[in-house]
């Protein structure tokens, strides 16, 4: 695939995670606990480390979450969701390279939705100078689970239809039938 093809299918990838990201925040859900959220988003993260690996879904995540914080949230914003994207991502990556004979993409999103949490709580309580904060993970991480099962299922469900357009106009470098 040269430059310009692929620089073209990972913009419209950015441009997805942050319409998502952007949706996502505008949604009036009636969640209890504040800090809870779907994490649309790390469908399209997920996907791009499937399709075109690490590196790609890291810059991904690193312009979605600066661009994000631009239309909304701040500099606050921007760390606690920079911290849990990178964390999240380098550990989906790792478990899709290493590991994915042995779990499913359900379980390496849920991984990657629990490690956002512990990236987020983590700078959040060094932030506020109050490790206390810990406290409020169990929350965070049962959520996690829920949001990180149907958003990996979400993915599962779409590679075979993406695999199978993508093949037809070579649209990814890689793909899960490695």
């Amino acid at each position: 695939m040269n430059k310009t093809r692929k620089l073209a299918y990972l913009s419209i990838l950015l441009s997805l995670a942050l319409a998502l990201h952007i949706f996502e925040r505008t949604l009036p859900l009636p969640m209890p606990v504040p800090g809870v959220k779907l994490g649309l988003a790390n469908i399209v993260t997920l996907l791009t480390i499937v399709f075109f690996g690490f590196k790609e879904a890291l810059l991904i995540v690193i312009m979605r979450t600066f661009i994000g914080s631009i239309f909304g949230g701040g500099i606050l914003a921007f760390c606690f969701s920079v911290a849990g994207g990178l964390l999240s991502t380098m550990v989906m990556a790792l478990m899709y390279k290493r590991f994915i004979k042995y779990f499913s993409i359900p379980s390496v999103s849920i991984t990657g939705a629990v490690f956002h949490n512990i990236g987020q709580i983590a700078v959040a309580s060094f932030v506020i100078q109050n490790i206390n904060l810990v406290y409020y993970l169990p929350v965070l991480l049962f959520s996690g689970i829920i949001t990180g099962f149907f958003t990996g299922l979400l993915v599962q469900l779409t590679l075979k239809p993406l695999e199978n357009i993508g093949a037809s106009l070579s649209f990814f470098p890689r793909s899960q039938s490695k």
